[in-house]
C-alpha cells in the first residue's frame, strides 16, 4: 500500500496517526515512518477496510436498535 492510499483510508476512519497508533500499540513516531522510512505493513489496509466497516455498522445498529425495542 502507498502511503496516499494509507492516508486517505485514515482520512475516510476519521482516526488521527496518533489514535491509530494508540489503538494497535505501537508509538507515533513508528507509524510516522510507514511509507518513507519504512514500508507500511501488509495488515494494515485491510485492518482499517474492517475498522471503516465495523463503524459503518455500528451506525446502522445505533439507528436499528431503537425501533427493535
Amino acid at each position: 500500500m502507498e502511503k496516499e492510499e494509507f492516508n486517505n483510508l485514515m482520512k475516510e476512519a476519521n482516526l488521527t496517526k496518533k489514535e491509530f497508533a494508540d489503538i494497535i500499540g505501537i508509538t507515533p513516531g513508528s507509524l510516522n515512518n510507514w511509507g518513507s522510512t519504512q514500508n507500511i505493513p501488509y495488515w494494515v489496509k485491510t485492518w482499517l477496510e474492517n475498522y471503516i466497516k465495523a463503524q459503518d455498522l455500528k451506525k446502522i445498529s445505533d439507528i436499528i436498535k431503537p425501533l427493535l425495542k
